[in-house]
């Protein structure tokens, strides 16, 4: 069981604010709808995105999506 906290009314000493580092709400919304497809993928890829997104605590097919975006913006530039 946890201790219980006493608070005392001592002074706070030195207070900074902080900015507010918050993106407004539609700076949160998707630039761009998603489309579903099937595709198929190497054993190997898919365990690799997979291994990498449990360290990360993030989902696979978000990660293998971020790859295909750069590399499409990479290569729109260049067209």
């Amino acid at each position: 069981m946890k201790k219980k906290i006493r608070y005392t009314d001592e002074p706070m000493g030195e207070v900074k604010v902080v900015r507010d580092f918050l993106p407004p709400p539609e700076k949160l919304v998707p630039k761009e709808s998603n489309v579903k497809i099937t595709i198929s993928l190497s054993k190997a890829s898919v365990d690799f995105f997979k291994k990498e997104a449990k360290k990360h605590r993030t989902s696979y097919q978000k990660m293998i999506r971020r790859v295909i975006d750069v590399y499409t913006e990479q290569y729109k530039k260049t067209a």
